[in-house]
């Protein structure tokens, strides 16, 4: 299943999306990927959501990995996007 991939075009034509190797960011010209977060373990075996390379901050900790990818879409789409 394809989830939905939401694109942000300004009014000059940037376009800001989050990653997904469904679409192809390539068909929309020159691209330029930047890292937005890092989902990362901790020492404890826990996971965190680091949202600071786009202002945002650090998600966390969850049990799961699984949890804090999901924690940090939803960071993205609402705050960043």
């Amino acid at each position: 299943m394809i989830e939905c991939i939401e694109l942000v075009i300004s009014p000059i034509g940037n376009v800001r999306m989050i990653y997904h190797e469904a679409f192809d960011s390539h068909s929309l010209g020159r691209v330029r990927i930047r890292r937005g977060s890092h989902v990362e373990p901790r020492l404890d075996g826990q996971w965190t959501a680091d949202l600071r390379p786009v202002g945002g901050p650090v998600l966390g900790p969850f049990l799961f990995r699984s949890r804090a990818l999901g924690a940090e879409v939803r960071w993205l789409r609402r705050h960043w996007l």
